[in-house]
């Protein structure tokens, strides 16, 4: 039993170490002078360049056309990944509380049509998604942004299975105590869901977070741009003017980029495991 259980902590420990060293390096590379990058390759052990690197990365303008920093490029992607995440709860909940509570002749197939929208990918509906953000005047903007992004099929089913789980026997104390539609929800409802809300909006963070295909086409100055689309400007533009090839500030946007999907999961991981696994009613 004991030699077992070292040989699960090996495996395991193997599997850390396979997964970060990727990261590890990135992050190393990223601490090197540009020439040490092109005559030796990538770094397995940090420069003493780190201050220097990251601080032209964040605070010094660069792009095309020189007019976007790392900072500019952090705050877009977080504003891009807030607004996907609590935008995309609040419409699955409203939409699987209409459902499951209101009962209406359609209501299952409606949920059967929410749910087919997760054979679409948004390559399919990208074009005419386009174009009604540009016919409204929406581009180069954080509501352009985000709003066709927020119906989600996958958060209104986790929330549907969730409110049907929840007893009826609550409905009806509710109804004895003269509760309202909003009353329940927003005082009986919403409290239990806490756990599910958290889960959602971790994996909807990091997946707003990373989209890469939607801002790329809904903004066309530098100054919008995301993390994500930074990251590929800064290898399209890797040598400017003759100098040498700046894959330090590369690697150091993708260790920018991997780090806030990782500290939200990692500070609200208790009750991410929670919203998956438990139900609190």
């Amino acid at each position: 039993m004991q030699r077992s259980s070292i040989s699960t902590h090996i495996i395991l420990i193997l599997g850390a170490l396979f997964m970060t060293l990727p990261i590890w390096v990135a992050f190393a590379t990223s601490t090197h002078a540009p020439d040490t990058i092109l005559r030796e390759g990538l770094q397995i052990m940090p420069g003493g360049h780190f201050l220097e690197n990251y601080n032209e990365v964040l605070f010094v303008e660069g792009g095309v056309m020189k007019k976007v920093t790392a900072l500019a490029m952090l705050k877009n992607s977080m504003i891009l990944g807030i607004g996907f995440a609590v935008g995309k709860v609040v419409i699955s909940m409203l939409a699987a509380y209409a459902i499951v509570y209101f009962r209406f002749r359609l209501a299952v197939p409606l949920f059967w049509v929410i749910f087919m929208t997760l054979l679409l990918p948004l390559e399919v509906r990208i074009i005419p998604s386009f174009e009604v953000v540009s016919d409204l005047g929406l581009l180069d903007t954080h509501t352009g942004l985000i709003v066709p992004l927020i119906a989600s099929a996958t958060g209104t089913f986790f929330f549907r299975q969730f409110f049907r789980s929840v007893p009826d026997e609550l409905l009806e104390a509710a109804r004895l105590d003269g509760a309202t539609s909003w009353g329940f929800f927003k005082d009986i409802l919403v409290p239990l869901s806490k756990t599910m809300i958290a889960a959602i909006l971790i994996i909807m963070f990091v997946v707003g977070w990373n989209q890469y295909l939607w801002p790329l086409i809904m903004t066309t100055k530098e100054e919008n741009y995301t993390l994500v689309i930074g990251i590929k400007q800064i290898y399209q533009v890797l040598s400017e003017g003759g100098e040498l090839p700046q894959f330090q500030k590369a690697f150091a946007l993708t260790i920018l980029a991997t780090l806030p999907p990782v500290l939200v999961v990692l500070v609200f991981q208790r009750w991410f495991v929670k919203g998956l696994v438990e139900s609190e009613k």
